[in-house]
């Protein structure tokens, strides 16, 4: 069966599409259609349409037009691009333009990508709906009235809405696999360490790690095989080969044993979410997969354990938007300790200073032991039932959200509804291992439903490899939002 990202990708390698034909696209798609989902906050048309044509140009002298051959790609606002916004959402940031390139920018650019521009995100990636931007709310393409996810929506929403082939997001405890699953595409969070944080702004340093979304598993596997790799700026970083993702990706597994958690399958599951899942599994019985119940005992403290991490690492690393080093600097101040204080209260939005207020608290003397400390100690133990799980059963699978995509403005009044929604997605950050949602069905309204595959540290070619073997016997991928539709 064809696949979407595929038949773009194979059209510009052979030269009956070329990159300028093709971004120019994207831009009149981008022109009709973002108005009503606001998923960019920037767009650069002319050095975008400068990059094609000097793609073009290389391809019509006989040199190589690198990997994406002038396939566009947009990239989440909290990933650095030398002379581009990064505004990570925030008020803060809302004038800071990048002085450099991250890893992964440099690495699309040399692999022939076509940067097209900048995509909305809840502010600091701190968020599961999109509507904590500072900027604008982005909208489900699926429904207007919808969110798309979080904090990834931006990225999500502009392939769901047709509106360019692949983007970057980043996952820190769910922000691609869930907006992946809200808008109907496919994300990826790779294994902690096995793409460069270098240049993307930090929210959780221990759990933040960049990833695609594509509409197809294709998709996928072609950016994972350009930005993985060892990057010496990034302490992180894990210096591995990377496997070829795109020659292995059509190759199904043999003998694969997929481990079923009951503990997400729990009060709380919708049930179309829950048919759509056990259907799934059903399709990968058929393919000659083993399906064996696996127990991850300590997955219920996976919300507690997420937000007391993310929250103090999110404290210390936010304290440098201050209006001195980075960012805001208020004008309403006296003294030195008036003007950082004024400065954070206006630039920071109410998400933000929830979530430093918490890991302030957290790491403060007295508390330390308490909160910080027993929250890494139950990461570990998180970490332990993964690795226990996976001496039996080569991949998990399990729902990516409790629901389809909710209403905006349905949980903006209760913060722990809106945590709740990663609560199949935060125990990969927290162990580390990478993780990968591929559309599976749709809700009795119609609006996607996302399925989560889950494997050991650095898996990613066999998770690929698993989610196509689905895709290759369904046509979930192949729907779109009827916005998407010429």
């Amino acid at each position: 069966m064809p696949t979407i990202t595929r038949q773009l990708h194979q059209s510009l390698l052979s030269g009956a599409v070329t990159s300028t034909a093709l971004v120019q696209r994207c831009l009149n798609q981008i022109a009709a259609r973002d108005g009503q989902v606001k998923a960019f906050l920037q767009i650069d048309a002319d050095n975008a349409l400068a990059q094609a044509a000097a793609i073009d140009a290389r391809r019509q002298s006989g040199q190589s037009a690198g990997r994406f051959a002038g396939l566009p790609v947009g990239l989440k606002d909290n990933i650095c691009v030398m002379g581009a916004t990064a505004t990570c959402g925030s008020r803060i940031l809302e004038n800071f333009i990048s002085p450099y390139d991250s890893h992964v920018a440099e690495r699309l650019k040399a692999e022939g990508a076509v940067l097209l521009g900048r995509t909305n995100l809840d502010e600091f990636a701190m968020g599961s709906s999109c509507e904590n931007s500072a900027f604008a709310v982005t909208r489900n393409p699926w429904d207007l009235e919808r969110a798309p996810g979080g904090s990834s929506g931006g990225s999500a929403a502009a392939v769901s809405a047709g509106m360019l082939p692949l983007s970057l997001g980043s996952d820190t405890g769910g922000s691609i696999r869930q907006p992946a699953a809200l808008c109907g595409i496919v994300g990826m969070k790779p294994t902690y360490g096995r793409v460069s944080r270098y240049g993307l702004v930090a929210y959780a340093s221990s759990l933040d790690q960049i990833g695609p979304f594509a509409g197809d598993v294709y998709g996928a596997a072609l950016i994972m095989e350009a930005i993985a790799g060892h990057d010496r700026r990034d302490s992180t970083s894990v210096n591995l080969p990377v496997p070829s993702y795109t020659q292995t990706v059509d190759q199904p597994l043999a003998g694969l044993k997929i481990g079923v958690a009951r503990e997400h399958f729990v009060e709380g599951l919708d049930p179309a979410v829950e048919q759509s899942v056990r259907a799934a599994i059903e399709v990968y019985r058929s393919l000659g997969a083993t399906i064996i119940e696996v127990s991850l005992p300590r997955s219920r403290y996976c919300v507690a354990v997420y937000y007391m991490v993310a929250s103090s690492e999110a404290s210390s690393n936010l304290s440098r938007f201050d209006g001195v080093h980075y960012g805001h600097r208020s004008e309403n101040h006296g003294n030195l300790a008036e003007m950082y204080a004024a400065s954070r209260a206006e630039g920071f939005g109410d998400e933000v200073k929830r979530r430093i207020m918490l890991g302030t608290y957290a790491l403060s003397a007295g508390y330390y032991d308490a909160y910080y400390k027993k929250a890494l100690q139950v990461r570990r133990l998180i970490r332990e039932d993964f690795d226990a799980a996976f001496q039996s059963v080569d991949l998990i699978l399990s729902p990516v959200t409790p629901s389809s995509a909710f209403k905006i403005g349905e949980l903006t009044s209760d913060p722990l509804a809106m945590y709740l929604q990663d609560i199949y997605t935060l125990s990969a950050n927290l162990a580390g291992i990478p993780g990968l949602s591929i559309p599976c069905g749709y809700s009795p309204s119609g609006l996607p439903i996302g399925l989560q595959l889950l494997g050991p540290h650095f898996s990613e070619d066999r998770l690929l490899r698993a989610a196509r073997m689905y895709e290759s016997v369904t046509d979930w991928h192949s729907r779109r939002p009827a916005i998407a539709v010429d």
